[in-house]
């Protein structure tokens, strides 16, 4: 019993493992997102009374990408089987949720977010809406909590430090859509927009992960390469902080003050620890498993 617990604790676990059904809403998030796009191009996106499919192609192209973000990591959590299955099969109805309402109602020429209309149906999709987005975010914190476990981390500790950051920055996400909601619309003040903090804080879900992902790759020992991933999470969560400053100052981000500036300094640095990553990975030429089993070997010594 023990020598197969100790064979399962050495499986290595891939990206999507498990995942075929998240993978798939996903990609369907891409295809309405390219119906989408394709009738905003030939007939325009604003749909009266007060829809817009230019609105619904890039909320389905998001959370597409959401959706595969996380099937890409969800392996990575050790969550139990039947936990897993929960989850999976509760945020998929989330999701399809979500694309069919954010679609349907933006071609019908409702806004299902913020609905004019007095019509018994559209106000009870709006209504749903928000309790749905309000689980999205409850369950989503539920998965991540587990990244937060011992046992995720002993299953890859590189990959769950990676995570771990970028849970912070998805949680920075739902605070600004939920300050979207409450503000009734994305604009404050003069010149700010909250869709950047929003839309920048789910992007950390592909950008630290993928730190992670190269460095298990190297021959370094854990310490001086995990050094890579600490800065790029904290880099990323710095360049948030600053987009929500100067945000919340109302203020536009394309100006050329401090704010602006450090942000942008903060996600170069997170971005050149990712570089730096991929050319350790280049220089040593060290595959997946050698890496993965390198990890190991210090990680019982």
């Amino acid at each position: 019993m023990q020598s197969q617990v100790h064979q399962e604790a050495k499986r290595t676990t891939r990206l999507f493992e498990g995942e075929s059904g998240l993978v798939l809403t996903g990609l369907l998030g891409f295809l309405l997102a390219a119906v989408c796009g394709i009738w905003t191009l030939i007939n325009g996106g604003e749909v009266a009374p007060g829809g817009d499919v230019s609105k619904a192609f890039s909320f389905d192209a998001a959370l597409g990408i959401f959706i595969l973000s996380t099937a890409a990591i969800a392996p990575f959590s050790a969550m139990g089987e039947r936990s897993r299955a929960w989850f999976r099969r509760v945020y998929i109805g989330l999701a399809l949720y979500s694309y069919g309402a954010e679609t349907i109602q933006n071609f019908r020429g409702i806004n299902p977010r913020f609905v004019d209309s007095d019509a018994a149906f559209d106000q009870a999709v709006g209504n749903i809406f928000t309790f749905v987005a309000l689980f999205l975010i409850l369950f989503y914190l539920y998965l991540g909590v587990h990244f937060f476990r011992a046992k995720a981390y002993k299953l890859r500790p590189e990959m769950a430090v990676g995570v771990r950051y970028a849970m912070f920055a998805v949680i920075v996400s739902f605070a600004a859509g939920i300050w979207i909601s409450s503000n009734q619309g994305r604009f404050i003040g003069a010149e700010g927009n909250i869709i950047w903090l929003h839309g920048l804080g789910f992007h950390a879900l592909q950008a630290v992960p993928l730190v992670a992902w190269l460095v298990e790759r190297t021959d370094e020992k854990p310490s001086p390469r995990r050094s890579l991933i600490h800065m790029a999470g904290i880099a990323y969560l710095l360049g948030l902080v600053a987009i929500g400053w100067q945000t919340l100052n109302g203020h536009a981000l394309m100006e050329g003050s401090i704010l602006p500036i450090a942000a942008g300094c903060c996600f170069f640095i997170s971005l050149a620890a990712g570089a730096a990553a991929l050319g350790r990975v280049l220089r040593g030429g060290v595959n997946g498993s050698s890496g993965l089993a390198e990890s190991r070997k210090y990680e019982h010594m």
